[in-house]
């Protein structure tokens, strides 16, 4: 962005120390309207690359939102996972108690 910027800054400048000449010379009049043409495509592309950018950054805060959603689901996956372990963990242990009283 800051090379469009200075891009633009140094045509301003040029067009208008041209503008402030005498116009004798047909050629360097025509070099003028060159320039301003060459300004004006550079300020399309400045703004088109300015839309791009701000795509760009609604989709990466977009992406960033689903991730941190995701990674928030997969903890409480997890944690329940954990959670259904420790259960089974438990009544193994009952079942295996109850298993030795009835052998002894």
């Amino acid at each position: 962005m800051k090379t469009f910027s200075e891009k633009e800054e140094k045509l301003n400048l040029a067009l208008d120390k041209l503008k402030n000449l005498n116009f004798i010379n047909p050629k360097l009049k025509e070099h003028t309207e060159y320039l301003d043409d060459q300004k004006n495509q550079l300020e399309i592309e400045k703004l088109q690359l300015e839309e791009k950018y701000r795509l760009l950054l609604c989709d990466y805060d977009e992406l960033k939102q689903k991730i941190k959603e995701k990674n928030l689901t997969q903890k409480n996956r997890e944690l329940k996972f954990n959670e259904k372990i420790d259960e089974l963990n438990q009544e193994t242990d009952i079942l295996l108690e109850e298993i030795d009283k009835w052998q002894t």
